[in-house]
């Protein structure tokens, strides 16, 4: 895949991310936080994302084990990306927050279940 810019609502916050999968796997999560969210995302591996600008206006929500990390604007709020819970070598990216991506050109997207995360057993 190639590189794609990422941004959230305000612009505060620009992104770049290359997807190691493609934009149609992308999903849904079921778990406490992420069913409340309610945003699709894409797999991205931690070396093939770069914060090209506001850096300073990201902000981080962790809680539980504390493995998985979610970023989000401080200005407009709106989530960008995760350090995943499921394999911590990559993040998911917010599909929505793409430069020129429409995620209802891509539904119905599955739903991964968080509900019963294996680090919960």
């Amino acid at each position: 895949m190639t590189a794609m810019k990422l941004t959230c609502h305000c612009g505060a916050v620009e992104l770049r991310v290359t997807p190691s999968i493609p934009l149609s796997q992308a999903r849904h999560c079921d778990c406490s936080f992420c069913r409340r969210r309610a945003a699709a995302t894409v797999t991205v591996p931690l070396d093939a994302l770069e914060v090209l600008r506001g850096k300073d206006n990201l902000t981080l929500y962790s809680w539980g084990t504390h493995t998985a990390q979610h970023y989000f604007c401080k200005t407009c709020g709106i989530y960008t990306h995760h350090r995943r819970r499921s394999d911590p070598n990559f993040y998911g990216v917010n599909l929505g927050a793409l430069e020129g991506v429409n995620p209802a050109d891509y539904e119905p997207l599955p739903w991964h279940d968080g509900v019963n995360h294996p680090s919960d057993r």
